[in-house]
């Protein structure tokens, strides 16, 4: 099958018979899992035992031999194995004297390269953003760009031509801008980066949940993590709706709208995003029709509501609509100074965040763990997934409302249930949301990747408090921010000071991220996003369907950017 191997173990060795067992690389302080019992050989016939086993190819793997009598560790050997290689492990004595035993790894078929989908998917999408350019590079041209305009509607270019508005080449005849003259002169006060960076981070989004090519690095980390794609989408959103907040309340406040008016359409727009994600893209409707007895609580929408509801509202507390720069004996402490009372504010929910998780007593889990249970920890602590969070949202939601396939269960094969967006992680979103916000006030991202550094120990595992997306650990919330601001500061200069970028294509689904959100979700499982493959175990074949199911979704982002359809709530 995909990202597995054969393994065929040969036992040469006398009775009694040998016990093969894995450990993955991924999995911090695991037990090995057992994969199968090799039989002895049988001398009288002179032939080995065998035994063939699946192994992952995903990541690297320790491979523990020992006797089935006594646990005497034979033999334990480290290997990354390719996708569909083929591969025998040899088990023989050296020297009868001192029962020296060896354990040779063979290659009998080599692996595939998986990998090479993605770089040629790679190239045909560079080679599109060639053709584009240079389209774009060539109707800047004035003869070519006449010629196109006939041959597109040469009797409406004529009468220009002929008329008294006179040559095409004056700046007010044709307008090469694609985007309607009206939603132009309607939009220059609009950030197209916010636009663009939100566009960005969705369109991941939505390749990483149709599949991502079923490549495991494309799927979220186990537990603690590495910085990859699927870890930093989530938090992008979240960042970039504070960035939002901002502009938003201050746009509304100065244009006369009173803090009444604002307030109720902050609560109707947060109790529209929550009922929308409990209602329309609720995942457990893969098990039949929605009841209260498996409604899964949590989400996705229901988090980035509630954490709008309230960072909104914090701001638009202490806002003025004739706010200005401030002047004070500081300068260096512009950014937090003027906005006392939400720091404070952030600093207390921050708090709670932290007794909670490391003071709060967990029946049968050690305090303040944040481990994912299961085989994790040696298998110690099997049902105390997330610690404090898993504990208050069984407790507080029951284990039938949460998320029933976290993870951890993946390489951990953690039981228990755990929601990646429960109730203690959401504080977290809500700092997070703060942090975007404050964006706009030049908060010294360098300081926040200084506190990931200090709070992690620049390590995975080791660290106080170490960078986790299941938890949305503080460590988390700081590495993230930092490294979204970096990247919206990048997508601003280019997009917004340099106009270097127009934002396309990213900026279509940008301006309409609700509507795509909601509807990759709800058309997944239909045609053309989804069709029956040839081969189910051809990371190619899942390649394509992915990448085409996301390109569509940009497309419609684009129609309906151009027929200027918006879907805002």
């Amino acid at each position: 099958r995909m990202d597995q191997a054969l393994l065929l173990v040969r036992n040469e060795l006398p009775a009694p018979g040998l016990n093969l067992a894995a450990r993955s690389g991924s999995c911090h302080q695991c037990l090995y899992q057992f994969l199968a019992f090799v039989p002895p050989s049988n001398e009288s016939l002179r032939k080995a035992g065998t035994a063939s086993v699946m192994v992952d190819t995903q990541h690297p793997l320790t491979l523990l031999l020992n006797s089935s009598v006594g646990d005497r560790d034979l033999c334990k050997i480290q290997y990354h194995f390719g996708e569909f290689g083929n591969y025998s492990l040899v088990v023989k004595t050296l020297s009868t004297s001192n029962q020296t035993v060896s354990c040779d790894l063979i290659i009998n078929e080599g692996p595939i390269n998986s990998y090479l989908p993605i770089l040629f998917a790679f190239l045909v999408y560079m080679g599109i953003l060639a053709l584009l350019i240079a389209g774009r590079l060539l109707m800047k041209i004035d003869p070519v760009r006449n010629w196109v305009y006939k041959k597109l509607n040469p009797r409406a270019t004529d009468r220009m031509i002929n008329s008294e508005l006179g040559s095409p080449n004056t700046t007010d005849s044709i307008n090469c801008d694609p985007a309607p003259q009206s939603w132009s002169s309607g939009s220059r006060q609009r950030l197209r980066s916010l636009d663009t960076f939100r566009g960005l981070s969705l369109v991941i989004m939505v390749f990483v949940n149709y599949g991502g090519g079923k490549y495991w690095f494309f799927k979220h980390e186990s537990w603690n993590g590495k910085l990859h794609f699927p870890s930093a989408l989530f938090s992008r959103f979240v960042f970039i709706m504070g960035t939002s907040i901002a502009l938003a309340l201050g746009s509304m406040l100065r244009w006369g709208s009173s803090k009444w008016k604002v307030l109720r359409k902050i609560i109707w727009r947060s109790f529209v995003l929550i009922l929308l994600g409990i209602v329309v893209v609720n995942p457990n409707y893969c098990l039949g029709p929605l009841s209260w007895d498996n409604l899964r609580i949590p989400g996705v929408l229901q988090r980035l509501g509630f954490t709008y509801l309230v960072v909104a509202a914090l701001e638009l507390l202490f806002t003025r609509a004739d706010s200005g720069t401030w002047e004070g004996r500081f300068p260096a402490l512009q950014d937090i100074l003027p906005y006392w009372p939400q720091w404070i504010f952030i600093l207390m929910l921050e708090t709670i965040w932290l007794c909670l998780t490391f003071l709060l007593p967990v029946p049968d889990c050690p305090r303040g763990y944040l481990g994912p249970g299961g085989i994790g920890d040696f298998g110690k602590y099997p049902n105390c997934t997330g610690g404090a969070a898993g504990y208050i949202d069984r407790l507080l939601l029951g284990e039938k409302h949460m998320y029933q396939h976290p993870s951890s269960g993946v390489i951990y094969q953690s039981t228990m249930p755990y929601d990646p967006e429960g109730i203690l992680g959401t504080i977290n979103s809500i700092v997070m949301a703060f942090l975007g916000l404050q964006w706009l006030y030049k908060l010294y991202f360098l300081l926040q990747g200084v506190i990931s550094a200090i709070l992690t120990k620049c390590s995975k595992e080791e660290g106080f408090i170490p960078i986790n997306k299941n938890l949305w650990s503080i460590s988390y919330v700081t590495t993230m921010s930092c490294f979204a601001f970096i990247l919206l500061l990048l997508i601003y200069y280019l997009v917004d000071v340099k106009k270097w970028w127009s934002g396309a294509p990213f900026l279509y689904p940008g301006m309409n991220s609700i509507l795509v959100y909601i509807g990759h979700q709800v058309f997944a499982n239909y045609f053309p996003f989804k069709w029956k493959m040839q081969d189910s175990q051809s990371h190619a074949e899942h390649l394509i369907q992915n990448l085409t199911a996301t390109t569509l979704w940009v497309i419609i982002s684009y129609i309906l950017y151009r027929k200027k359809i918006f879907w805002k709530i």
